[in-house]
């Protein structure tokens, strides 16, 4: 692949994801869930299913433990998430999403499956299915984090 046709597939891909991000956004606030961040919703794809340590959060969005603190002071605060005892460390608080924020992650998944599926009105479904299987082999393993 020339540097150019490098370039292009790049900018592309981070086109698509940036896009992607936005419309998986925009859903979930025309489901109702006001003052939700897109960076909630990759903090939301770690407290699911059975919920995480600030640290674990922290490790997951690649920020401080300072900055997952307050994250989760806001996702408390806004109603998405509750701090329990942790049942295997007396020391730690395991944060765990409320049914709001549930609700707010089944939206997500219904504002996802809609970007994805006018992938299909533009390439065709057979051509999507192809994109999809061939991502799947390049996409890098690891938790889906933004890019701060």
């Amino acid at each position: 692949m020339q540097n150019s046709e490098a370039v292009t597939l790049s900018a592309a891909l981070l086109a698509v994801a940036g896009e992607l991000t936005r419309r998986i956004h925009d859903g979930v606030v025309a489901r109702g869930f006001e003052g939700v961040r897109p960076a909630h919703g990759f903090a939301f794809t770690r407290l699911a299913p059975d919920g995480a340590t600030v640290t674990d959060l922290a490790v997951h969005l690649g920020v401080t433990k300072q900055a997952a603190s307050q994250l989760v002071d806001e996702l408390v605060r806004k109603g998405y998430a509750e701090r329990r005892r942790h049942p295997a460390d007396a020391r730690a608080r395991l944060v765990v999403l409320t049914e709001a924020g549930w609700a707010c992650t089944r939206a997500a998944e219904e504002a996802a499956v809609e970007a994805v599926r006018a992938w299909g009105e533009v390439l065709g479904e057979a051509e999507a299915r192809e994109l999809a299987r061939k991502l799947l082999r390049i996409a890098p393993d690891g938790p889906i984090r933004p890019v701060w």
